[in-house]
């Protein structure tokens, strides 16, 4: 983790730009950044900050504004994070750069992922994204490391809980497979959104992220743009990175909570309600926004 000294194997050969969206991470921004910087000589990061009023602005500018391969974008308003996601990309639009790693700013890689990533890209060819192994404080795997496309069926079966059922009947697979993680590289439909590597020449062509989601699904629709596209995402074991989750969300957990519904009404109108009547479509809007409701006073009670 941040603060570890490198081996030479460990170091990146490919150029990466790591872009980082910050809104109140606090002293949480700083970690993610040096583990970042210790990854090897041929990475930058690209940082912008969405009107945080907790310090870490501040704090990031003093402690790294000067660093030749860190650019940091301070915004007057907190622009939502697929907007500076875009943002950070084109500070490195004229850069030598091979990736991106989109990478949350409470999260911290592990020594050698980033390395980890990039090989598993270099060595598949008809890969373009590629995430890691994401734990928590004690090392444990997170849910949504991987994940499955969403659909109304596997979003059905997970908000009820009938998912869990998935290891006797493969019918009722939900959206987070139940099941053991791959100890090798594999191909998934979604690598966690807290860390994604991506060809930056793939990320140009599909025009970044979508910014007509504010936060949460924008992840999903990159990826599914990439499927689409015939482009693979694979799940790479061996790369690890901590998350500390929800940290700037915990301010204002109704406004995420309401972002997160907002994403996936969009998600299925933009992909999955074309092929569907439109009693269906009522009923799965309606779904969306019956769970919002419903799992609404929990949110705000665990805050």
């Amino acid at each position: 983790m941040a603060g570890q000294t490198l081996r030479r194997s460990d170091e990146v050969a490919s150029s990466v730009a790591v872009l980082i969206v910050n809104y109140n991470a606090g002293d949480a921004l700083a970690r993610c950044i040096e583990s970042v910087l210790s990854q090897g000589q041929e990475v930058s990061v690209a940082l912008v900050d969405n009107a945080s009023d907790d310090g870490s602005a501040q704090m990031v500018g003093s402690l790294f504004g000067r660093l030749e391969n860190v650019s940091l974008v301070f915004n007057q308003d907190n622009r939502g994070f697929s907007r500076a996601v875009n943002q950070a990309a084109a500070l490195t639009r004229d850069g030598p750069e091979d990736y991106l790693l989109i990478l949350n700013p409470d999260c911290e890689l592990f020594p050698g992922s980033l390395r980890a990533l990039v090989d598993a890209l270099e060595t598949r060819p008809s890969a373009a994204m590629a995430g890691p192994m994401v734990v928590d404080r004690h090392g444990s795997a997170l849910r949504g490391t991987f994940r499955r496309f969403p659909d109304p069926w596997r979003a059905f079966l997970t908000f009820t809980g009938l998912a869990r059922l998935e290891g006797k009947r493969a019918s009722l697979q939900g959206v987070e497979p139940d099941e053991p993680l791959p100890g090798e590289v594999t191909e998934v439909d979604a690598v966690s959104g807290a860390c994604m590597l991506v060809r930056k020449t793939v990320y140009r062509e599909l025009g970044g992220m979508d910014e007509g989601y504010t936060l949460h699904c924008e992840d999903l629709d990159l990826m599914y743009r990439l499927q689409q596209k015939g482009f693979a995402r694979i799940f790479v074991p061996t790369a690890r990175v901590f998350h500390l989750q929800g940290l700037s969300s915990r301010r204002r957990p109704a406004w995420v909570h309401f972002q997160k519904h907002r994403g996936m009404q969009r998600f299925f109108k933009k992909f999955q309600a074309g092929d569907r009547s439109l009693p269906m479509r009522w009923l799965v809007i309606s779904g969306i926004w019956i769970r919002f409701f419903v799992t609404l006073p929990w949110v705000l009670i665990r805050r």
